[in-house]
């Protein structure tokens, strides 16, 4: 018979995982039918809105991405050609060209984000309350840590 503390962790695990799962692909959902973002665009998108000036090392957006460097291109290209993103070299080092938010990307990253924030809060976080939800933020935060990201 297996040993029951271990069934209960695998258990758990495998519920985090639905729960990520469920909650991923509704945010994508909601994300592809109100900004028309694919899930590539909409993590290249949020990335840079975080990143300082909005802008980022292309060869770092793609690694952080998971990206390999020609399906980085691909996407790139179609979040230039919707005027979404720019590039930009870098006059210092001709070998490092930045991936900037445009005006307009800026706007639908903003919106993208608080769409996000909102389902995450009626999804996740809302049902959690804050005393959980604070316990969980700790966890991800040490796990992170643990994990050298």
């Amino acid at each position: 018979m297996p040993n029951e503390p271990d069934d209960e962790v695998v258990a758990l695990w495998d519920l985090v995982t639905e729960g990520y799962l469920a909650t991923r692909e509704r945010l994508l959902g909601e994300i592809a039918r109100r900004f028309e973002l694919a899930p590539a665009s909409f993590d290249i998108l949020l990335r840079l809105e975080r990143a300082p000036q909005h802008r980022m090392p292309m060869t770092r957006l793609a690694k952080e991405a998971a990206l390999s460097s020609g399906g980085f291109t691909k996407v790139a290209d179609r979040l230039v050609a919707a005027d979404l993103i720019r590039r930009l070299p870098n006059p210092r080092d001709r070998r490092v060209t930045y991936a900037c938010l445009t005006e307009h990307g800026a706007d639908v990253a903003a919106q993208a984000a608080k769409t996000t924030a909102d389902i995450l809060r009626e999804t996740l976080l809302g049902p959690l309350g804050p005393q959980a939800t604070a316990a969980l933020a700790d966890a991800m935060r040490t796990l992170r840590k643990v994990n050298g990201c």
